[in-house]
């Protein structure tokens, strides 16, 4: 057995075609396959169901798998040990952001980033928090920068950040808007813009509200992707919509007229990087989060918060 055919197996898993695995990992078709198959005639065992397709893991497969994940990942460290060592920060590192964050956290630090760590080599994608966290288990993602606390067995959470909620409200909104700060009963769920499904943002939002929705009897039921759609629909006299605070930093002096903080403490979310336990990469990791909280500092100076878990569970803590 070696390291190798694990990878080989890995691929494949993932990909669950031989031709695509082999192109990802370099070599022939054949030769994959070959390698798989002494695997297989080693252990004694099929890995693979061949007859299904696209291709799919037997149940010990699945097994063989999840072991063969942990043990490239130990292997990966030996490098990453021999770097440290070297003091070495560079190679390519694979960042997930979720879209929330993406358009505000990205541009405040990318620049001061790369100029100060020039070997290496950033790959970004922005994913939902779902998709994230299953790429951070197949080792395709390095770290992610995402809402938490996510609770998730096997991810560390390293908190970057507390970024509050802003309520958006246009004048014709049926909030009084002669509070100088909001509370958050004054939060009516029910004529509240969201972004759609999948955005933790949205999930944080409804527990804040401490509400589910029901859009059976709605005459209008709408979300939407982006925050700019949301603030041009609440504009136009359809609602009220909440907004992080990075997100408001770069609105028309008109629209921040709009803009209601809440009363301490200010309800917020917890921005954290989030990586695999197996702590790889660790020295790419610690330069990302000296980065990132550096430039923050200066644009979020809040103190009293209020977390708002993005978790189904409507968890809150307080920070002082």
């Amino acid at each position: 057995m070696t390291i190798t055919q694990l990878h080989y197996v890995l691929a494949v898993a993932e990909h669950k075609n031989f031709t695509k695995a082999a192109q990802k990992v370099f070599v022939t078709q054949p030769t994959l396959s070959m390698q798989i198959q002494k695997l297989e005639e080693e252990l004694e065992v099929t890995i693979f169901d061949r007859t299904k397709k696209p291709i799919q893991l037997t149940e010990v497969g699945q097994k063989i798998v999840q072991q063969a994940r942990n043990i490239v990942n130990e292997s990966d460290r030996i490098q990453d040990i021999v770097d440290q060592q070297k003091g070495f920060i560079g190679g390519i590192f694979r960042l997930g952001v979720i879209p929330t964050v993406m358009p505000t956290i990205l541009p405040m630090f990318i620049g001061n980033f790369m100029k100060k760590y020039p070997k290496v080599k950033l790959k970004i994608e922005e994913l939902h928090t779902e998709a994230i966290l299953e790429k951070l288990k197949e080792g395709h993602l390095d770290a992610a920068i995402a809402a938490t606390p996510l609770e998730v067995e096997g991810i560390k959470e390293n908190v970057l950040y507390y970024e509050p909620f802003v309520a958006y409200i246009p004048n014709q909104n049926d909030i009084s808007l002669e509070k100088d700060k909001l509370d958050v009963d004054d939060l009516n769920i029910d004529k509240m813009l969201l972004l759609e499904d999948g955005h933790c943002f949205k999930d944080g939002v409804i527990n804040l509200c401490k509400a589910s929705r029901n859009y059976e009897d709605d005459q209008l039921q709408l979300e939407s992707g982006s925050f700019e759609t949301l603030i041009k629909l609440a504009n136009e006299g359809l609602g009220m919509t909440l907004l992080p605070y990075l997100h408001t930093l770069d609105l028309k002096d008109a629209e921040k007229k709009n803009l209601k903080m809440f009363k301490d403490p200010v309800p917020a979310r917890e921005v954290s990087l989030i990586y695999n336990r197996s702590e790889l990469k660790m020295q790419i990791i610690d330069a990302l989060r000296n980065t990132i909280a550096a430039v923050v500092k200066g644009a979020i100076t809040f103190q009293n918060v209020k977390i708002i878990s993005p978790l189904n569970k409507k968890k809150e803590y307080q920070v002082n």
